[in-house]
Formats: structure tokens, sequence, C-alpha cells
């Protein structure tokens, strides 16, 4: 029997709650689920997956932007990516092609790492 049955959520910090709220409501469109009362935090919803977006030290938490890259989904790369760069997001580099998926790496306003993902090869099962 497994224990672990999904993810509720990953925490993503942020030094400037207000901000952060406009970055992923308004700049990545993602529908905004909950906000925590008195305290700096929202959930926004991706598909599949809560992003909790906190400010970090309100929580008791010291801050440390996240390196390792949250891969946001979307059909079609290039046109997301395009949109995106028209309300201001910058992308570290052109869009890589690892020969089974397409990836677009971008930063939040706190450093935070993202990236645009598109799998086009079929997952293969063991």
């Amino acid at each position: 029997m497994a224990i672990i049955t999904g993810t509720d959520f990953v925490y993503v910090p942020t030094r400037d709650f207000e901000r952060a709220v406009e970055f992923y409501g308004d700049t990545l469109g993602l529908p905004c689920s909950a906000r925590y009362g008195s305290r700096p935090g929202a959930e926004f919803e991706t598909g599949n997956l809560t992003l909790a977006v906190i400010e970090a030290e309100a929580f008791g938490i010291e801050f440390h932007l996240n390196r390792n890259a949250i891969a946001l989904h979307v059909e079609d790369i290039e046109a997301a990516r395009t949109e995106l760069e028209s309300r201001g997001v910058e992308f570290a580099a052109d869009t890589l092609d690892t020969s089974v998926c397409h990836m677009a790496f971008f930063r939040d306003p706190d450093g935070n790492s993202l990236m645009l993902h598109n799998r086009y090869a079929p997952k293969h099962q063991k």
C-alpha cells in the first residue's frame, strides 16, 4: 500500500508578497484559489499542482530562492513564451530541445527558477 498518494503543493518563497501575487496571478495568468488571511500567502493553481506563494519570513522560514526550476506545462511553448515576453518576462536563453521535451527557463521577481515545459516524446513504462 502506498503511503504517499500525491503532492498537495510546492512552496514558492517571496520577499515581496504583493509583487509575487501580481506575477503569478497577472503575468503568468494562474488562478488564485486561496489567500491566507492575515498572513502573506496565496495559492495559485497550475492544473495539477498548487504553488503556495508565501512571504517566507512572515511564516518563520528563512528566505532561500528555489534554484531548481518548477516545470510549468504548456501546449505550445513558443506561443506561451512569446506571450510571456510581451508581459515582461525575460528568458535565460533560447528554448532548449532535449530530444524528449522543450524547455524555456525564466525566473520570478524574487529569482525563483521556473520553466515552460512541453514533453513531446512518449513516456516509457518500466
